[in-house]
């Protein structure tokens, strides 16, 4: 059978929309397969109740009006774990969402769609610490840098700008005595704007579609409520948060090379021999998710880019080679979350106004970096995700059944009753910070198949994590820093969650470079198939969220692929 296609990448996210879009501008001609729905495009005006057409390869497909209808400022509309559009299910809300087994209980918080779990992200794209990669990878620091650069300029990335939560917070860290950092490349303790691909007013920027804009009228208005989905733009291409349909996508469309097909599932990976005896890849088999309908379609290379969770799960599916280290090694940088409540005369002395209002500015703006232990970064939202994830998130209980003895917080476990009124009644005097711990990789931690239990795209996925008690002792630590720095702030009160270690964002490690594919990101048991998610990362990259070095990997993959098969012989 001729092949259809140069190249097929699987998923539309975070990687998948970064190699697409830059092997595209190498000439060659791609097909991306999205699981998920496309929001802001003309060939699906009603995406969640109307199959609409087939696929899209022109930018003037893209539409800020229908983007506009299709995302709200609605908590639940948006971020419904069962029917909300960011959930991990089919377009179709008349469907149930696609199961996931958490082995402990818990939760995976992705999204299926063009964009990816880049579609309610933060926007937050720190480097790993240099410390983590050195010596540790089978490749360097050093090799990441420029891929690191040309993603920070694509998207771009900035210094967030500070309103009063990170006021506050940077006021309590300076007081502590932390330094203020002014590098990307972090090999020391510190706090500093957090690098974030949001556009910023009055900041120029070349669009795809437009050229070189002044960006004066539109950008980032820090009004809040991003998680739920940025829409703020008079194009899609606009878009103030840099999701990757807003950049990647609408610059994979101009180059005339790429197809996109939303509302595609892949259920499998073709391979056969090459002459040699190899085993490579040769295609896939997609499921359209309205219909049911499979396609059969080939190509030169394929690209599995479906995340942390379902490229092992292509991969086991696939009855691909076994591999020890296939859907093994899960980090997820261990959560938790530390709060402080001030009263109106603290607030007034730190940074002169009575009100921090949480919920308005970018929702992670100012981040504490701490090589060797992990990130404290600030978390604004609005009020039932700020509760949600300050109070009623825990793995220690109740609070009433904690005794905090001489720990720096007050309280540690899930508010309840009449004080989580309260505490909600003081929303707006309060501070939030995240910790993202930097976990140990595990092998016995990872993705499996049930092999008693399939779905309509095969076997389901069975999630499995423990943390290691040097984990535990990092996330000690980081909690007593971030108490520290709220009651230098001058906090009157404060809180640990203690998340359940079964709360799953920065999924990342099954598939790890080195060990499932070369270095180079292609498969070693299998030619011709890359991998270029989360999935690939060696490690939880001491703690920074991943999408800007999946992202730099995933450039890095593109060249490696040309240069390997179709860049023209000496």
């Amino acid at each position: 059978m001729e092949k259809d296609f140069d190249v097929i990448v699987i998923g539309a996210g975070g990687g998948g929309a970064v190699v697409a879009k830059e092997l595209c501008d190498k000439g060659l001609r791609v097909l991306v397969l999205e699981a998920g729905a496309w929001y802001g495009n003309k060939k699906w005006p009603k995406p969640n109740s109307e199959p609409g057409e087939k696929s899209s390869s022109s930018y003037e497909d893209l539409s800020i009006d229908i983007l506009n209808e299709c995302f709200t400022d609605l908590e639940d509309d948006m971020n419904s774990l069962i029917s909300g559009k960011f959930r991990w299910g089919p377009a179709n809300r008349q469907k149930e969402p696609w199961k996931r087994l958490v082995a402990h209980g818990g939760f995976t918080w992705q999204n299926a769609g063009v964009g990816g779990s880049t579609l309610h992200y933060l926007g937050n794209h720190p480097r790993a610490y240099p410390t983590s990669v050195n010596q540790v990878w089978p490749i360097t620091y050093d090799e990441l840098i420029p891929y690191y650069e040309k993603v920070e300029q694509l998207l771009p990335v900035t210094n967030a700008p500070a309103v009063a939560k990170e006021d506050l917070f940077y006021y309590g860290a300076s007081k502590a005595g932390w330094s203020q950092h002014d590098t990307k490349n972090v090999t020391t303790p510190g706090y500093r704007p957090q690098p974030n691909a949001i556009l910023r007013r009055g900041q120029s920027y070349q669009f795809p579609g437009e050229g070189l804009h002044e960006y004066t009228n539109y950008g980032c208005t820090l009004r809040g409520h991003c998680i739920n989905g940025c829409h703020i733009g008079p194009t899609v291409d606009s878009v103030a948060k840099r999701s990757t349909f807003t950049n990647y996508i609408p610059f994979a469309l101009l180059t005339g090379n790429i197809e996109i097909r939303p509302n595609n599932f892949v259920i499998q990976v073709l391979t056969e021999k090459d002459n040699n005896g190899d085993l490579q890849a040769i295609g896939v088999i997609s499921k359209d998710t309205w219909t049911g309908e499979t396609t059969q379609l080939r190509a030169d290379i394929v690209v599995m880019a479906a995340g942390t969770i379902e490229t092992p799960r292509l991969w086991l599916n696939s009855n691909l080679p076994e591999n020890p280290w296939v859907g093994r090694g899960l980090v997820n940088h261990w959560f938790d979350s530390v709060t402080g409540i001030f009263e109106e005369s603290a607030l007034m002395e730190a940074i002169g106004s009575p009100n921090i209002r949480p919920f308005s500015g970018q929702n992670a703006a100012a981040r504490f970096d701490y090589p060797g232990w992990g990130v404290l970064e600030l978390f604004g939202c609005s009020p039932a995700l700020y509760s949600t994830l300050g109070y009623a998130s825990s793995d220690s209980g109740f609070f009433f059944e904690n005794k905090v003895g001489d720990k720096p917080w007050d309280y540690e476990g899930a508010i309840v009753g009449d004080l989580l009124k309260e505490y909600m009644m003081n929303y707006q005097r309060t501070l939030n910070i995240v910790i993202f711990t930097d976990d140990e990789v595990n092998q016995d931690n990872g993705v499996t198949l049930d092999m008693h239990e399939k779905d309509e795209n095969g076997y389901i996925p069975i999630i499995r994590y423990h943390a290691s008690q040097k984990d535990r002792i990092k996330r000690d630590n980081l909690a007593t820093l971030a108490s520290n720095i709220l009651r230098t702030a001058g906090a009157k009160t404060i809180v640990r969650a203690n998340w359940s270690p079964d709360i799953y964002i920065h999924l990342m490690s099954t598939m790890r470079i080195g060990l499932v594919t070369n270095t180079q990101c292609e498969a070693l048991q299998v030619k011709k198939l890359y991998i270029a998610d989360n999935s690939v990362l060696y490690n939880s990259l001491g703690g920074p969220n991943p999408t800007l070095t999946t992202q730099a990997l995933a450039t890095r993959t593109a060249d490696n692929i040309f240069d390997k098969y179709f860049a023209p012989q000496a």
